[in-house]
């Protein structure tokens, strides 16, 4: 394994022991049958019952069991194996049909040859992929033919900005070199010990490029002035469930959708 993938790999592991018990993901609530999913995603997803659905970089398999609960036949795929066996022990605790795998979602062989109805993945994923052809190649091959692709995910703007959203500190494009981090907190606020981590940024032409390229037919593509994650410190709510850059209410792109079709 890439040395900085195998980084971000300890660093998922911290994290998926950190963030399931947080306030930001309610188990409590998702335990008492609330759905872990956003309006976007419901309605762009739309009905699911009966249909197959992978779910790439799944973490602890909150959004996945969720899919499972609107009547899905799940797979869920992470790189991590404490999320993993977090996802399966959920799963099994809440009594939900779920299959969860540890894979590199950028070359998934414990998948074998399986073909989905719908391939899903959301928020926070692209910024730890190096090679987002690779990625899309996996999309597609896990696609029945007619299958669809769904992804929402943070704009890439918001990975230019500072702590404080005042101003620019890193590039829009992708130079096809890691950007290195260390990390002492999760986004949902517990802290850990210091651990190093990769991110590569990927502009909206790059991610859609990639897709057509591995011979997805794009459908839809939306772009969102609202966050619904309340995870950085410049965010401000702006109406229940929405957070918007306080110094930019509604002036920048915080979320983006695609839909693609095989």
């Amino acid at each position: 394994m890439d040395s900085r993938i195998a980084a971000n790999r300890r660093l998922w592991n911290e994290w998926a022991r950190i963030n399931q018990e947080s306030a930001f993901y309610d188990m409590a609530g998702f335990r008492a049958g609330q759905t872990s999913l956003k309006p976007i995603e419901l309605e762009e997803v739309g009905a699911v019952a009966g249909k197959s659905l992978l779910h790439l970089q799944c973490h602890f398999g909150q959004d996945t069991l969720s899919w499972a609960r609107l009547g899905a036949q799940v797979t869920g795929v992470d790189l991590s194996p404490e999320a993993v066996a977090r996802a399966e022990a959920l799963a099994q605790e809440l009594a939900i049909d779920a299959r969860f795998l540890c894979a590199d979602v950028l070359d998934p062989k414990a998948l074998g040859d399986a073909r989905f109805d719908i391939v899903f993945t959301s928020y926070g994923v692209l910024n730890w992929l190096p090679d987002l052809a690779a990625w899309a190649r996996v999309v597609a091959r896990h696609l029945k033919p007619g299958g669809r692709f769904h992804m929402v995910e943070f704009h890439p703007i918001i990975s230019m900005l500072d702590e404080d959203a005042k101003e620019i500190e890193s590039g829009y494009f992708n130079s096809g070199d890691a950007l290195r981090f260390e990390s002492t907190t999760s986004y949902t606020g517990g802290d850990h010990a210091p651990l190093e981590c990769y991110e590569w940024p990927h502009s909206i032409a790059e991610i859609v490029q990639s897709l057509i390229d591995a011979g997805l037919t794009l459908t839809s593509l939306r772009e969102f002035p609202y966050c619904v994650h309340n995870c950085w410190k410049f965010l401000v709510e702006s109406e229940p469930g929405r957070y918007v850059v306080k110094h930019h209410p509604g002036k920048l792109p915080l979320l983006f959708s695609i839909s693609a079709r095989k």
